[in-house]
This record gives structure tokens, sequence and C-alpha cells, in this order.
């Protein structure tokens, strides 16, 4: 950092202003300072720079979801932000049904010494282990699955699943179908709660009435959605549509549905959610919403450090998108007017 600091004509101090992206560095500064870094080829020692400050340059990510896209597309995303910022990434998967759950993220913290950690689903929904985090004092920024933010502040990220589900329901009621199924993802999710809510919602909007039976319990798995299909498309009179919680879901519905010899999209309808891979693997490609789970983990990311940094409320006031995303409607050719 001293050579730095002499190649550039700076202070030291100016130089760690630079590293840690402080805004209060000069745009004509920083970029010098930069030009320097490169020259010099410098890279800060994250164990230093903790032994220096007074906080860990590590960030934890904690996760237990079954769909691999999902979870590698949250990691990218938060190394992205961490490499910008000179920060390491410890990834620590978890079972969320494991009784000593909150034992494991105490000793992760004590003997990692991450200086905050980012939590996705379920775990950022567990209120119990979100007292223990609290009560530890320790830096953490949750994404989660909702559309009514009254209580929300700057620890979330916010996904509105809900509104999500509300558009996909209201554009396969504009293609004309009236009698739509639904096949559901883990219950331990609040994203299942969401989508399903916006679901019925949509339905509730357009007078419309369906019986318990179309929504079917299920996980985020592509054999749930087999079986889920298998169990409406099976119903003397069959549902038009199928709304699958996620894409995988929904490619189980998709094969389902070609072992029974159904054509999609001009017998039936199926649309999933997420955006994921496997709505671009299938015949047809599926419609869906997308879910800028890239995007999401870097801004969870940004608020994380901000956070450790104790400028949380400056990177919230210069957000450029709303803590809130509304994963959009992609059309592709799983879905037809009938």
């Amino acid at each position: 950092m001293s050579d730095v600091a002499k190649h550039a004509g700076v202070s030291m101090k100016t130089v760690s202003r630079v590293v840690n992206n402080e805004s209060s560095v000069k745009k004509n500064t920083y970029e010098k300072v930069q030009q320097s870094i490169k020259a010099l080829n410098y890279r800060p020692n994250s164990f230093a720079r903790s032994l220096a400050g007074n906080h860990s340059c590590t960030i934890g990510y904690i996760y237990d979801n079954p769909n691999a896209y999902y979870v590698i597309d949250m990691q990218n995303g938060i190394l992205s932000e961490c490499k910008k910022n000179h920060f390491e990434l410890l990834i620590h998967p978890c079972n969320h049904k494991a009784e000593d759950l909150e034992q494991q993220v105490l000793s992760l913290v004590n003997h990692s010494k991450v200086a905050g950690i980012i939590l996705t689903p379920p775990f950022s929904e567990m209120p119990d282990l979100l007292n223990i985090i609290e009560k530890i004092n320790l830096p953490v920024v949750r994404v989660i699955s909702a559309h009514q933010s009254p209580e929300m502040n700057d620890n979330c990220i916010v996904v509105n699943d809900y509104q999500a589900s509300y558009n996909i329901t209201e554009y396969l009621i504009k293609l004309g179908h009236q009698d739509i199924g639904f096949l559901c993802g883990g219950n331990e999710h609040g994203s299942s709660r969401e989508r399903l809510n916006g679901f019925q919602s949509a339905l509730l909007a357009h007078g419309i009435v369906i019986p318990s039976k179309r929504v079917v319990q299920g996980e985020y798995s592509f054999d749930s959605g087999v079986q889920g299909a298998k169990l409406l498309l099976s119903e003397d009179n069959p549902p038009t549509a199928i709304f699958a919680s996620n894409d995988e879901i929904a490619a189980g519905a998709l094969f389902s549905a070609r072992l029974m010899g159904i054509d999609v999209p001009t017998e039936l309808a199926i649309t999933g959610f997420e955006d994921s891979p496997f709505s671009r693997q299938t015949h047809p490609q599926l419609t869906t919403a997308h879910q800028p789970n890239y995007s999401i983990a870097e801004h969870a990311t940004k608020l994380l450090i901000a956070k450790i940094q104790q400028r949380a409320n400056e990177y919230i006031e210069n957000l450029e998108i709303l803590q809130e995303i509304v994963p959009a409607l992609v059309i592709r050719g799983s879905t037809d007017q009938i």
C-alpha cells in the first residue's frame, strides 16, 4: 500500500479509501490510485486488512436450496461484488432441518470470523435463526419473498413473487384459460406461499373460482412436477393450463404431458417461474418469470459490505434499483392462445 501511495502521489489513507470504495474520494484521485494499483499489480491482503482494521474481510453465504442453478447464480453474484471490494467469500451449505442449525451458524461465525452473512430462503425466513444472529450483532442481509413490506428495513432484498405470479396468471387468463392447475413448491419457502397467493388473487380479481384439488402440494423438483401434472391431467376434465412454481417443476409437468400424449401448447399451456436454464432446455421452451438471481446477489452483497463498513444509509440513498425486485414475464412456446 505504501508503494501504491508513492506511485500515485497520495497518502496511504487515500489508498485505503480507494481500496474500500469509500465515496469521499474524488473521481480523478480514485482513477489515479486505480492506475497505480494496476501498474504495480497490487492486491490487498485480506488477513492483513482484518488485523489492521476493526472487521474481517470475509463474507459468509449460508444456503440450503435444491436448485443448483439458483445456488450457482447467487454464488457468482456475491463473488463478483466481493472481488470488486477485495473481500473473500466463504460458502457454507447447511441443512435447514438440522436440530443444531443455530449452533452450526454460531460455530461458523466464531471459527471463520466472517464480517457478515447473506441468507437466502429458507434461512432468511427463519425467526429463531435471525434472533440468534441479531443477538451476536453480526451484519446480515436477507433475500426474502414478500409483497407487503411495512416491517422491511435495510437488511432485506425483497423479491416480489406475489406480483410476478399475479402477472403470469393474468396472462394465462387473457389467453382464454379459465381452468388452471397450480403446482406448489416446498412449504418451508416463503416464495411458495407468495406465488400461490398471487395466483389465487389474480383468479379472484377476474371472478374465476377453481376447486381446491387444482392446487397440488409438492417440492421444487422435476419429479414433483411429473407427479403433480399426472394427478391434474388424469382428471375427467383436466385443466387447460398449469402454472408450476418453478421451471424445474414445469419441466416435469411438460414431461408428464408428453408421456400422456397431450400436446403443449395446443392442448395444454404450461408456465414456470425463475427463468432458470430448465426453461430454455425444454421443447417447447417455457413461458416463465425472469428472476435475476445474479443481480439480486450483487445488490445483497453491496448492501452487506456497506453495512460492514458502516455506510449502509449512504448506499441505500444511492440505490439505482429499488430493494424490491419483481420478476418479469417471459413469453415462450409453452403457452399459446386457445
